[in-house]
């Protein structure tokens, strides 16, 4: 690992002591019944940070009762107020960006500028939604035959349960609070055992802009099934929202059924990177890096698959190990620090497993391929060539800084390779010619595509899979939609 300068420790000790530990229901931090708590640890280190409140499913029903005692008020709010706390949120993020960062890189490892970058589009959602919420809109329409009127409503859904990941704390729970609130829906969210400091640090944040209490409770836990099941089962509850793996993605929409909620699944990926034979190479690599290397690979969106076609495929992969082979690896409080840590453990055990497939396989590393020696869960960032389309590599989502390349030959191989997935969350190509671009972004089975870049998330846009990858969209102008039942009213006109 190369190091260059190191954040101050005071600064670390200073952040971490003021983020709220208990759990938040109605409007109170409170501890976990029977003062039950978990360790929040540092990946870069594997030392302990703090302690946070392990909710019981005691906590979890007191959480959505106090949900749902404030939800026929919350929706009664006019939406310009609504509106407002989300903005006034978003101007305390964007004041307290130093130290939201550190606290993230501290329980997640990315670098500093990422989790500045990550603070930044996160409050971004807050801003977004902020807008939203004033143009809720319904309709009124005469009925074709004129003997009666339409009314079309849009209201709250009701109370929502939110559950986020580990991998962006706190864009994850902005992308799901922002159109909630904008909505006028009350809520209960379950964040990450491994990463819950950045959603305290939010939870705090919304009720210092004004969020009434009861609208957001934070229920952080080490036994999340038992905790939310019960929760999905109540019946009070009325949408869920999850952004995780697949796996538990099915298990929670077979909960989903017993009382029908409406769902919006963001799940698993295994994002193709197409390289045509025409493509600028450097805007390649240069989409590459993007595509691959955010948060050291840990992101559903992250690509999975490089398929490059044969005559240009050493090239990008001499290029792309060049700058693969150049990031300067370390814990991410560290000047000048490029790649992080994995986030645990078992993270890098599935990397390293990953790999050692492919090579079994007959792949050929170019750069990296192994673990790095010391404290924390890092591994260094890897290219492979040659992989074979029956590797692990070529099937999984492999969550760490690992560029598999597999070449391909016609245009249709290429397309058939993309989709030979049970996934379709992100897909990425580039090339120079503009009837390819447009052919191939409409045959490739995702709910996104990267056409030249290797950046797809946006506030504005709307950000979501097909198959197995999810259900529904979040952010964009159809994200609060998520949030709204339509209501139509029927009014008869006699005579």
């Amino acid at each position: 690992m190369t190091t260059t300068g190191e954040h101050v420790p005071g600064d670390e000790a200073r952040v971490i002591d003021a983020v709220p530990t208990g759990l938040f229901i109605g409007g109170t931090w409170r501890p976990a019944s029977g003062g039950r708590t978990l360790t929040v640890d540092d990946p870069a280190t594997g030392k302990a940070l703090c302690e946070v409140a392990d909710a019981s499913p005691a906590d979890g029903m007191e959480a959505l009762a106090a949900a749902t005692a404030a939800q026929a008020s919350f929706a009664a709010m006019p939406p310009r107020e609504r509106g407002e706390i989300l903005l006034r949120a978003y101007e305390i993020m964007m004041e307290r960006i130093d130290d939201l960062a550190l606290v993230m890189t501290l329980e997640m490892g990315k670098p500093l500028a990422e989790s500045k970058g990550e603070i930044t589009y996160a409050a971004e959602f807050f801003r977004w939604f902020a807008e939203e919420a004033v143009r809720i809109d319904g309709g009124y329409a005469v009925a074709p035959a004129g003997t009666s009127r339409f009314l079309v409503q849009k209201q709250p859904v009701g109370v929502c349960l939110l559950i986020t990941p580990w991998n962006f704390p706190m864009a994850m729970g902005t992308r799901k609070i922002g159109p909630a609130v904008a909505a006028g829906c009350a809520m209960v969210l379950k964040p990450s055992e491994l990463t819950p400091l950045s959603m305290h640090s939010l939870a705090a944040i919304l009720a210092e802009a004004g969020l009434p209490d009861g609208v957001l409770n934070l229920v952080t836990t080490s036994e999340a099934g038992a905790v939310m099941e019960p929760l999905i089962r109540d019946g009070r509850a009325r949408k869920l929202s999850f952004t995780g793996s697949t796996p538990v993605g099915k298990k929670l929409l077979e909960q989903c059924a017993e009382k029908v909620l409406r769902t919006s699944m963001e799940l698993g990926g295994n994002a193709p990177f197409l390289v045509f034979d025409d493509a600028d190479l450097d805007k390649a690599v240069e989409g590459a890096m993007q595509a691959k290397m955010r948060n050291m690979g840990e992101a559903c969106t992250a690509a999975n698959r490089f398929l490059v076609h044969r005559s240009v495929a050493d090239v990008f992969a001499e290029k792309l190990a060049a700058r693969m082979g150049a990031l300067t690896v370390g814990r991410g409080t560290e000047e000048g620090v490029q790649v992080g840590p994995l986030v645990n453990a078992k993270g890098r055990e599935k990397v390293t497993a990953l790999v050692d497939d492919a090579l079994e396989k007959g792949a050929t590393v170019v750069v990296g391929g192994d673990p790095v020696d010391g404290p924390g869960w890092f591994y260094r960032p890897t290219v492979l060539t040659g992989v074979p389309l029956e590797a692990r590599l070529s099937r999984e989502e492999i969550f760490g800084p690992v560029a598999a390349i597999t070449v391909f030959d016609t245009d249709d191989d290429a397309v058939a390779a993309a989709n030979d997935t049970e996934f379709g969350l992100v897909s990425y190509l580039f090339t120079e010619n503009i009837t390819r671009a447009l052919r191939v972004s409409e045959q490739l089975e995702s709910g996104m595509v990267g056409l030249n870049t290797g950046l797809v998330s946006n506030p504005a846009a709307p950000f979501g899979g097909v198959k197995e990858s999810g259900l529904g969209r979040e952010g964009g102008t159809v994200g609060i939609e998520e949030f709204l039942e339509t209501k139509y009213v029927a009014i008869g006109f006699g005579g």
